[in-house]
């Protein structure tokens, strides 16, 4: 895997980024973009293979020419080493998320989630998880929740921040090495017996179901796939959290939900990303 970094003005850099994801397929695996430094933005993009390196820096150069991309070599095998000696501890509102070495030196009073790095995606430290923690936190502020669907849960983080409010959760992962990774996250933090991790679509398990609170921290395109999916399991008064998206993707994914009986209640914007909330009314 190859990582292309460019430093530019967030103008540059965001069109930069805008114009990789107008490209379906895109050479692109990941884009993320954030500042660095007063007026100051630093351009990530992950590419599988060189050629695919070429095709992107067309289109960069196409879109913002006054970027110089520059190549890096990323090794498989540095992903986990790296991230289990240097990732920080992630403060959401009353969440802390860490790996065990990070958590062993905080002694505050935060609700605290224990999660190593791994092959799964959430260890808070992503825009979109950090997005979707924030969203629960301001729910919590005002109700508590008690039934929770996490749809691609990842390594669980959103289930097991919910479960440790006192909800039962029903975490759903494609991807079957993450979905046991999620469930080992469950069982060191003590929440086995709150939530449960199924490996596969989970259409059959939600169906007729109804959650007070529904998480979908995943892609622009499946979350309007799913729509017709997700917006009938969230109980009347309960709320939807969308995430995975860049900015420049937010208003296909509202426009894909916003005539299903839904209200959006708040956007949450982190560097690149972007989180919705939605809220479904309660009946008369």
């Amino acid at each position: 895997m190859l990582l292309l970094t460019a430093l530019g003005t967030m103008t540059q850099v965001r069109a930069a980024a805008d114009e990789l994801d107008r490209h379906d397929p895109s050479p692109a695996d990941a884009v993320s973009w954030f500042e660095e430094g007063p007026g100051k933005f630093r351009l990530e993009v992950y590419v599988p293979t060189e050629q695919d390196a070429d095709s992107a820096c067309a289109i960069i150069g196409a879109a913002a020419p006054e970027l110089h991309m520059i190549r890096d070599e990323v090794k498989a095998a540095d992903w986990v080493a790296m991230s289990l000696e240097g990732l920080p501890a992630v403060r959401a509102g009353r969440f802390m998320v860490a790996g065990a070495h990070a958590l062993a030196n905080e002694q505050n009073g935060l609700s605290k989630i224990w999660i190593e790095a791994s092959e799964a995606f959430g260890t808070g430290h992503h825009g979109t998880t950090w997005g979707c923690l924030m969203a629960l936190e301001g729910i919590l502020r005002k109700r508590p929740v008690k039934r929770v669907l996490d749809v691609g849960a990842g390594s669980g983080v959103l289930a097991l921040a919910a479960a440790k409010q006192g909800a039962t959760a029903l975490a759903i992962e494609i991807d079957e090495r993450a979905a046991a990774i999620a469930e080992i996250n469950a069982q060191q933090n003590k929440l086995a017996n709150r939530v449960q991790v199924i490996a596969g679509d989970g259409a059959r398990y939600i169906a007729q179901q109804k959650f007070d609170l529904v998480f979908a921290n995943i892609l622009m395109r499946p979350l309007i796939r799913l729509a017709p999916k997700l917006v009938p399991t969230v109980a009347p008064g309960g709320t939807l959290i969308l995430s995975g998206l860049l900015r420049s993707q937010a208003p296909l994914v509202r426009e894909a939900y916003a005539n299903r009986g839904l209200i959006l209640e708040r956007q949450i914007p982190k560097e690149a990303w972007l989180t919705l909330v939605w809220r479904k009314p309660a009946r008369a």
